[in-house]
């Protein structure tokens, strides 16, 4: 079973956007749409682009969900579970994530 591993504190993230964190040698976008506590977790791989970009990606709302829109080819990727909007076949990773003592943690 994997670990918990802290990647920054909570306040290092600035709210509407979103990081990038190295984690056991994967890449991994962290997103911290508002004020909240409330983070998400997901590759920064863009199988569009085949580039790591989408911690640069624009958090968006459609339909009362948030998701990430590319910045290289705007395609939308839930924030939940991964899937684009545009290709519902396509799915990217997701990953835990919570905040303990002010440390934001991820679990591959």
């Amino acid at each position: 079973m994997s670990q918990w591993i802290s990647v920054c504190q909570l306040d290092d993230l600035i709210p509407g956007t979103g990081i990038c964190a190295l984690v056991d040698d994967q890449q991994v976008a962290i997103f911290r749409p508002d004020h909240s506590e409330q983070l998400f977790a997901l590759n920064n791989n863009d199988p569009f682009a085949q580039s790591n970009v989408l911690s640069r990606g624009l958090i968006c709302q459609h339909q009362n969900q948030l998701w990430v829109a590319s910045p290289l080819k705007k395609q939308r990727f839930s924030l939940i579970d991964g899937h684009c909007l545009e290709q519902p076949e396509i799915k990217i990773a997701c990953y835990q994530i919570q905040v303990q003592q002010g440390q934001v943690q991820v679990r591959l």
